[in-house]
């Protein structure tokens, strides 16, 4: 019930007070979207953390001039893998090996079943596939935020190539994804603070199939 408090009381702040998140709190959201599940448990992106106010400035006219942008405490850019590489694929499956100290024939095999499949297909496709798994982390991240009292802003509307230009992703073989500014609301110069939140019905929303 309490997560579901925090989630009814969260809305996607349209202006932030430029308040500073404790570190403490930021911690625990971003091992929220750590935590999330992914595809074959591949996690394929990355989570930019931008603090730096000049890097904000600069990304600000790339997401529509949004205020949130450069008011907010923390500027997270959820990025993406460009595509699945044979690399990309067996750091994955030697990471949970050498966690979990063995290895599993079955996994083994459905490793040879990605390799196979994922590094042959088109990078479009495998950048749409993995920008998913960027989404489940960052909807994680948006409840954790609420859980702690911080507010979050979705952010789709902005210029992808210019934010990997200048952030420097499309070396790292990453292309940005969504972006979601963390901080506190200015309830003074939020015109949504005070509406009522609106969302389907759950009878609207469900099909129940007994």
């Amino acid at each position: 019930m309490e997560l579901l408090d925090k989630l009814k009381w969260r809305y996607a702040a349209k202006a932030m007070n430029g308040k500073r998140i404790p570190q403490e709190k930021i911690d625990r959201i971003i091992e929220a979207a750590r935590l999330a599940p992914t595809s074959s448990g591949l996690q394929p992106f990355e989570i930019m953390v931008i603090t730096n106010q000049q890097i904000k400035e600069s990304i600000k006219p790339m997401a529509w001039h949004q205020s949130v942008i450069t008011d907010c405490s923390h500027l997270l850019v959820f990025a993406a893998w460009d595509t699945y590489t044979a690399e990309r694929i067996n750091k994955m499956f030697d990471l949970t090996n050498e966690i979990r100290g063995f290895k599993n024939e079955g996994w083994e095999n459905y490793r040879q079943m990605l390799l196979d499949s994922y590094p042959q297909r088109d990078p479009e496709e495998n950048f749409n596939h993995a920008a998913k798994q960027a989404y489940i982390a960052f909807s994680q991240a948006i409840a954790a935020a609420a859980f702690e009292g911080v507010d979050a802003t979705p952010i789709e509307g902005f210029d992808p190539t210019a934010v990997d230009r200048l952030l420097g992703l499309n070396e790292k073989g990453l292309r940005s994804a969504v972006l979601l500014p963390l901080g506190y609301r200015n309830t003074e110069a939020d015109w949504l603070v005070n509406l009522i939140k609106v969302r389907k019905s759950t009878e609207d929303l469900v099909t129940l199939i007994d």
